[in-house]
Parts: structure tokens; C-alpha cells; sequence
């Protein structure tokens, strides 16, 4: 089968698939975001904003601290174990919220529903099932939906609230969490079982070129953080706009930059212009912070702007984890994940701290400022940056007078070899192989047999 063919339909199945439940986890954060401060002022503790924005911020630092452990555990148990208890983890979260009668009771929810912290889980699931010529296209999928259900949740937050109240919003997200393992079960195909060369956790927080990837992640959400402190502000005192037609502008916004976003993603897979096409994601980054700093007088300026930032984030949303994923050594992908997630979770805390304090004491013009140069200072770093391995799946015949098991970790230990999958019973060594430092005739001698 030839690198440029088409997705399988497996390949589109596991993208739309794992793009749902991935969309659950970031539903179950922003779609409270527009309605919670009002449903709190209704329960015991509700005038306590402090408790307010400890019951938002809760579920995206129990996502940072469970990321790493889930990531790992996905790495020895399976994936979709560990993704199945993250999902009733976040079930059970998001019933004893529904239950609440006071804001200190909804903390302890969010604070479980975060704990299923299944972003690594998933994504690395994504990866196992596709192949790198079409990996980019999965993660957009799923990358994609965190603007998508950003904009959704302004939409239909005010909409749901009004009709089942926030006791059924959360009974509703356990319901589409229990609904998401089903999927799982049944839809999303299993994962072949690989051997890698086992590599230790302080080794992955030591690759250099993982540490540019989740500085990226860091600094990205960081910049959505922090930005969205300020644009909601901006477009009801400069244009006019209340903040329950934002979604005016936020849906279109969103949907026009994922039409410009798929060109992108076809010309990064197809011609090998990945790098490119990720630098160029960066500096739009930046250009579009430029452009808030000055350009907010009018709303069809941060219209135009928005759907520029959109363009950059969901090309960056869909790179950085086939990036990870293509980098990170085989037998800890979803340990690398799980490192990449909690960069992406404390970007978002950070962002959305740093945005609150840098606009309530030096303006928000200085919200800008910073995000521009964090997103020429993560420029700075991705230009240094190692274009990935291409990597190539070969299949070759074990002869009949080696000893498989003999020979197995010695295939592995062969220059360039990533993954393999060996077949006792039709003798077939399946391997995923760093074309640049591959070594087949040595592989030939070991195996004894002819393609």
C-alpha cells in the first residue's frame, strides 16, 4: 500500500470516534464556564467567589495532576482500559455535582471529574491505530474539537441552563460519559499488541525535542487563556455586543478556520512539509497577538483576527500530538502524552491567572504584549527543532529454522527499529522503521528470510 494512499475506513472511524469522547472531556470544562457564576449565587458558599473560581479551575488542575499516571498506566495496561476508568471517573464526578447543594460539594465533583484525565489515554489510542502518513489528519480531528466545543458551550450553555438547569447540564455529561465507554467498546477497533525497546520515564522528560513540543502546548493554551480574559470584555465595550450573541462571532470564527485549517493539514501530510507548516502555525500565533494589541477598536477587526488565532490553533492542535507521537519512543507514548497533557492543563491555568492579573493591574493591553512574546520565544525554540523521523512499516517472513523468540528482542535492538509485531504462527515480523537509520540487511541475517 502505497504512503499517499487514503484513510481506511478504520483510521476515519477511530478519528470520528476518539474526536467524540476527547470532545466530552473538554466539554465537561467549558460548557459551565457562561452560566456557573449565576447557579452558584443560588447554593451555600455561591457569594464566595473565591469557591467560584476554585469549583471552574478545579477540574483542569486534577487534569494536570493525573495526566502523567494515566499516561503511563495506558502504556502498561492498555489503552482502553484506562480510558474506560477515566470515563466513569468523570461520570461519577460529574453525578455528585448534579447532587450538590453547595459550591463545596460541586469542587469535590469537578475536582473527580477531572481525575479522569484520559488526553494522554486517547490520543496515544489515536496513534496506535493510525498510520503516519495520515496521523496529522486523526489529531485534527480530535484536536479540533476543543474550539469547536468552546464555541458550542457559548452557544448552548445559556440554552441548556435555561431548560434542565445545571443539575441536568451535569446529569447529562455523566449520561454522554457512559455513552462514550459504549463507543469505546464497540466502535473503536483494539490496538495491536507492539513490542518497543522499553525506555525509562526520566528519559522522557529528558528528550530535548519532546521539551520544545510540550513547551509548544504550554505556551499555546496559555495564549487562549489569557487572550479570552480580555476579547469577551472587548467586544461588548467596543462593540456593542452582548455577551449572549459572542457566540455570533465565536461559532462563525470557528467554523471558517477549520475550512482554512484542512488545506494545511493535506499540504503537511502529502508534500512532507510538516515543519513548515507548523512554523508558519506559530508566527500566525503571534502575528494574530500583534494584531489584538492594536486592532480592537472594531468587531469585524477581532472577527478577522479570531478566525486567524482559530486557523494557527487548531493547525497547532493537530501537529503537536502527531508530533509527540512520532518522536516519542514507542513503549512510552503515552507516557510522552501524558507529559505533553499536563504542560497543555498548567498552560491553561497559567493563562487564564496570568490574563485575570495582568488585566486587572497593568491593563490589557499588557495581556497582549506577553502573548506575543510567548509565542516568539516558543519560535524561537521550534526552529531548532528536528524535522520528525520518517518512519515506514515493513513486513518481512521469518524462516522457518529461526527461533522467534530467539530472535525477537535482538529485532528490536536493530538500528531504526521503532515498533514490531510478531506473528508466531504465520512467521511474519511486522516492524515500524526510522528509514534513516535502518539497517535491513542485518535484519535479513537474523531472520533468515527473502521478501
Amino acid at each position: 500500500m502505497a504512503d499517499t494512499d487514503s484513510m481506511t475506513s478504520a483510521e476515519r472511524r477511530t478519528g470520528a470516534s476518539l474526536a467524540g469522547i476527547f470532545g466530552l472531556r473538554m466539554l465537561g470544562l467549558f460548557l459551565i464556564l457562561p452560566v456557573f457564576a449565576v447557579y452558584a449565587h443560588t447554593l451555600p458558599g455561591g457569594d464566595n467567589l473565591t469557591l467560584v473560581g476554585l469549583a471552574l479551575g478545579i477540574y483542569g488542575l486534577t487534569q494536570a495532576c493525573f495526566q502523567i499516571p494515566f499516561g503511563i498506566a495506558s502504556d502498561r495496561f492498555g489503552r482502553k482500559p484506562v480510558i474506560i476508568v477515566g470515563l466513569l471517573l468523570f461520570a461519577a464526578g460529574s453525578a455528585l455535582a448534579a447532587m450538590a447543594h453547595s459550591v463545596q460539594w460541586i469542587i469535590v465533583g469537578r475536582a473527580l471529574q477531572g481525575a479522569g484525565a484520559i488526553s494522554a489515554a486517547v490520543t496515544a489510542l489515536a496513534a496506535d491505530l493510525t498510520r503516519e502518513q495520515h496521523r496529522t489528519k486523526v489529531m485534527a480531528m480530535i484536536g479540533s474539537t476543543i474550539g469547536l466545543m468552546f464555541a458550542v458551550s457559548l452557544v448552548a450553555a445559556p440554552l441548556l441552563y435555561a431548560a434542565i438547569g445545571m443539575p441536568g447540564i451535569f446529569w447529562m455529561t455523566a449520561g454522554l460519559a457512559l455513552l462514550a465507554i459504549v463507543v469505546l467498546r464497540r466502535v473503536v477497533p483494539n490496538p495491536p499488541q507492539v513490542e518497543a525497546k522499553p525506555v525509562r520515564f526520566a528519559g522522557v522528560l529528558r528528550d530535548t525535542q519532546l521539551l520544545r513540543l510540550n513547551l509548544g502546548i504550554f505556551t499555546l493554551h496559555l495564549v487562549q487563556m489569557a487572550m479570552f480574559v480580555v476579547v469577551p470584555a472587548a467586544l461588548v465595550a467596543r462593540g456593542n455586543l452582548p455577551v449572549a450573541e459572542h457566540w455570533k462571532i465565536y461559532l462563525p470564527a470557528v467554523l471558517v478556520s477549520f475550512a482554512l485549517m484542512i488545506p494545511a493539514i493535506i499540504v503537511a501530510e502529502r508534500k512532507n512539509r510538516l515543519k513548515p507548516i507548523f512554523l508558519a502555525a506559530i508566527v500566525l500565533l503571534a502575528l494574530t497577538q500583534f494584531g489584538l494589541l492594536f486592532g480592537r477598536e472594531q468587531v469585524w477587526q477581532m472577527g478577522a483576527l479570531l478566525v486567524a488565532f482559530f486557523v494557527a490553533f487548531n493547525i497547532l492542535e493537530a501537529t503537536l500530538p502527531s508530533l509527540v507521537s512520532r518522536v516519542a519512543p514507542p513503549a512510552s507514548k503515552g507516557a510522552a502524552l501524558g507529559v505533553y497533557n499536563t504542560s497543555q492543563a498548567l498552560g491553561l491555568f497559567l493563562g487564564a491567572t496570568l490574563g485575570g492579573w495582568l488585566s486587572q493591574h497593568v491593563g490589557a493591553d499588557s495581556v497582549f504584549v506577553v502573548t506575543t512574546l510567548a509565542a516568539l520565544l516558543w519560535l524561537g525554540a521550534a526552529l531548532t527543532m528536528l524535522p520528525p523521523p520518517k518512519v515506514a512499516a515493513r513486513s518481512y517472513p521469518i524462516a522457518a529454522t529461526v527461533d522467534i523468540d530467539a530472535v525477537r528482542r535482538q529485532i528490536l535492538d536493530l538500528p531504526g527499529v521503532r515498533e514490531a509485531v510478531i506473528e508466531h504462527d504465520a512467521r511474519m515480523a511486522h516492524l515500524k522503521v526510522n528509514l534513516d537509520r535502518w539497517d535491513e540487511a542485518r535484519l535479513r541475517q537474523l531472520i533468515g528470510g527473502e521478501v
